[in-house]
């Protein structure tokens, strides 16, 4: 999510936009033990600034391809 809103609206954002595509992905066949659901809120921003088009790039999904084990 963006910087804008509290910390705690913009933790539950980003979890149930997260959860939204975990069951998009589990509807189309992945397993739901390969996925793992991380809100970042504000925390971790995809890009510094503080324009619309920054704030459009934090409100995203990363897929990461964790090792098994």
């Amino acid at each position: 999510t963006d910087p804008r809103g509290s910390r705690e609206y913009n933790v539950g954002l980003g979890e149930r936009r997260a959860k939204a595509v975990a069951q998009v992905m589990t509807n189309n066949g992945v397993n739901p033990d390969q996925l793992r659901v991380v809100s970042y809120g504000a925390e971790k921003p995809a890009s510094p600034g503080t324009s619309e088009a920054d704030y459009q790039q934090d409100r995203r999904v990363v897929l990461d391809d964790y090792p098994q084990g």
